[in-house]
């Protein structure tokens, strides 16, 4: 099949030099048919293929980070909340949060369980921790009238802040438990009701390729899917395996699908698509696949949106949606900054390596003087 798509690729670059009489072209697509077989003939697929092209991550992170200036004051750069964890997992919501003041939001909160905010809060005073979420088990023994109230309460505690955010990190240790889940699709409503963006991560991912509603033709939803994620929202909306071969297109198709939702597909390159335009991201990088780097990726692309919306806003406004932007920036920095943690601690290189590297990573690309 190599040899087949060499030869199609081949022949597509020599079409192009070619006269375009309709003998001309009946004479290649006849030589294309009979030595490739029946099985090639995809010239829409071939330019779709074509038109895929590596972002210039670091030409955007320049574009997109904000100048440092002692006229602003705390919060213009950036007031992100991460929505998520409980009691079993507590450090993913802590690596979003804190990567997202690593890189240069001003202000990052954490809306968790009350079991799980002690425990976030330790890790840091950076963050600001509401342990305003409920877990099944803490309201199993009230009636279903007491259980709506109590989720109301949850709702008027997250709406009250809602409108002070740039952008929102759904499902960083956010668990499967029912209640939790139905609360937290609700707050993904009261986002929406206020235009706030949001990125869909780890078991915010679960409960989006469950209801994909909750997202659909939302265009400041972002959705950053690793192998296994991405795998079963492909199942699930385009009803189909994942198609290596066609990546690219497929991941088009299933952000199309979805309304024009911006889907950032974690990999070797990283690629992303809203449905329209497909970029990849493959500089930097690092061996080492330990757990927690989709935490930082995802505070990360919450920082960058929110600076690429107040860009988007001014008089010199980019040609790629802010979603589409802040993907490119974090992808990039996280791979930066990955690179360089494994440069210095190698096999033993952990997600707090890569937070503690961002602030130099984007030093290098980005001076702040």
């Amino acid at each position: 099949m190599l040899v087949k798509h060499g030869v199609v690729i081949g022949l597509g670059r020599l079409t192009s030099q070619l006269p375009s009489s309709s003998s001309v072209l009946r004479r290649q697509q006849f030589l294309i048919r009979a030595l490739c077989g029946s099985q090639i003939h995809r010239p829409k697929l071939i330019r779709a293929m074509s038109s895929t092209s590596e972002a210039d991550a670091e030409s955007v992170l320049r574009t997109v980070t904000p100048s440092l200036d002692l006229k602003r004051h705390k919060g213009q750069a950036g007031k992100i909340a991460v929505i998520g964890g409980c009691r079993e997992y507590t450090g993913a919501p802590y690596f979003a949060a804190i990567s997202a003041l690593k890189i240069g939001a001003d202000l990052s909160h954490v809306f968790c369980t009350k079991d799980a905010a002690p425990v976030i809060k330790s890790y840091s005073p950076e963050l600001i921790v509401h342990p305003v979420l409920e877990e099944s088990y803490s309201i199993s023994q009230l009636s279903e009238e007491d259980q709506r109230t109590v989720q109301d309460k949850v709702l008027g505690e997250v709406d009250k802040w809602m409108e002070r955010f740039d952008c929102l990190v759904i499902g960083p240790g956010l668990g499967r438990d029912p209640f939790l889940l139905e609360c937290v699709s609700k707050i993904m409503l009261l986002a929406k009701k206020s235009n706030v963006p949001f990125v869909v991560d780890g078991d915010g991912l679960f409960l989006v390729t469950n209801s994909i509603d909750l997202v659909n033709s939302y265009p400041l939803a972002v959705l950053t899917p690793n192998v296994n994620e991405y795998k079963r929202l492909v199942q699930k909306v385009l009803n189909c395996e994942v198609d290596e071969q066609n990546a690219e297109d497929q991941l088009r198709s299933l952000a199309k699908q979805i309304g024009g939702v911006t889907i950032l597909r974690k990999g070797k390159s990283d690629l992303i698509s809203n449905g329209e335009t497909v970029k990849s991201v493959s500089i930097y990088g690092s061996p080492r696949r330990c757990g927690g780097q989709g935490d930082i990726l995802s505070g990360s692309v919450a920082v960058f949106l929110s600076w690429a919306q107040q860009l988007k806003a001014g008089p010199e406004s980019p040609s790629e949606t802010p979603a589409i932007l802040g993907c490119i920036a974090a992808s990039g920095l996280l791979r930066k900054a990955a690179s360089l943690a494994f440069t210095k601690h190698k096999r033993s290189t952990l997600t707090s390596d890569i937070i503690e590297c961002l602030g130099k990573s984007l030093e290098d690309i980005c001076p702040a003087s």
